[in-house]
């Protein structure tokens, strides 16, 4: 009973911001996002009966606290699903920086909860999948189904879970990923999301911006896909700024970089920018692009890698184990 699974982390393109409830991570609103490549989480899942006690190591380091706490809510839940009564074995790796908002919350819970689901023998879709991931991190509910997705709100299994959406942007969108180190506290960003009097102006005008963003994807219209992406970045930063602990996570660098993508686009480059929360910048063009914007963010000084859309989260081959 051992498996594994590599899963790619999200950019929020309408992004998804307070819980309505934080033990099974339901969020108020629907929110989209892309998968990007070759980014990942690998993530090994055993259940062992001569354990003692659950055992989750990331990156090397054995986690407790609140770390553990999220990963045994997603193993909780495949033990109550599948009926086994044995503690669990888990390894996980990442092949890019964390917690500086490149989404690894998203491709590590997407891994966990696919080769968890497969470990426990389980007969799941992606979108049941999805469901399972989003009790450690809402995001990962994407990461599971992969490329464009869409997670719908709702308040059970059925209704908030993750679908993808087709479109010719698979191919053609690059992404310069734009590494500014800042370390940031995404949960409490959540958990103090509805106290922002700027909230409830960000769920009026949601709805219709998860529409549009699904049309202009389905009509494979990349500007008015990122322009769109590009305003969600500064509607999110509003509302976390105008919290209670008025959390602002920009960094110069991120201003800076903000700058040179409006000057390239004023130069006539399809190039739009786009932050989760954290410091470090999405910037999305062409194929056709990628390589000047690619050296106008490092003439900045900051370190950058290029990123193609990823598939959803799969299961590897034995050989592919962490242990």
């Amino acid at each position: 009973m051992k498996a594994t699974a590599k899963a790619h982390p999200i950019q929020g393109l309408i992004k998804y911001h307070g819980m309505r409830d934080e033990e099974l991570r339901l969020p108020y609103h629907d929110s989209i996002s892309v998968c990007t490549a070759p980014s990942h989480t690998t993530t090994t899942a055993a259940f062992e009966s001569d354990l003692a006690a659950d055992r989750y190591v990331v990156d090397g380091e054995e986690l407790t606290g609140r770390g553990a706490e999220r990963i045994g809510n997603v193993v909780d839940h495949v033990r109550e699903r599948s009926g086994i009564d044995a503690r669990v074995r888990f390894e996980s790796e990442n092949d890019f920086p964390t917690n500086i908002g490149f989404g690894s919350s998203s491709s590590g819970f997407a891994a966990a909860a696919v080769a968890l689901v497969e470990a426990a023998g389980l007969r799941m879709t992606l979108p049941e999948i999805s469901a399972v991931a989003r009790r450690g991190s809402s995001s990962a509910a994407r990461a599971v189904t992969g490329a464009f997705s869409h997670l719908r709100t709702g308040l059970d299994d059925v209704d908030c879970r993750s679908e993808r959406i087709e479109t010719d942007l698979e191919d053609d969108l690059r992404i310069v990923a734009a590494e500014i180190p800042a370390f940031k506290h995404t949960e409490e960003a959540h958990r103090e999301a509805a106290e922002s009097h700027m909230f409830e102006a960000r769920m009026a005008h949601i709805h219709g911006q998860i529409a549009t963003m699904r049309h202009a994807l389905r009509e494979n219209d990349f500007e008015r896909a990122f322009e769109l992406a590009e305003h969600d970045s500064l509607s999110l930063a509003a509302t976390t700024m105008t919290g209670p602990a008025g959390w602002v996570y920009w960094e110069p660098e991120t201003l800076s970089v903000f700058e040179a993508v409006r000057e390239l686009r004023e130069d006539g480059v399809p190039v739009y920018f786009s932050t989760d929360t954290g410091a470090s910048v999405y910037v999305n063009t062409t194929e056709a692009y990628v390589d000047r914007v690619e050296g106008a963010i490092a003439d900045l000084g900051v370190g950058t890698r290029v990123w193609a859309v990823g598939g959803p989260a799969t299961v590897l081959d034995e050989r592919d184990a962490l242990f």
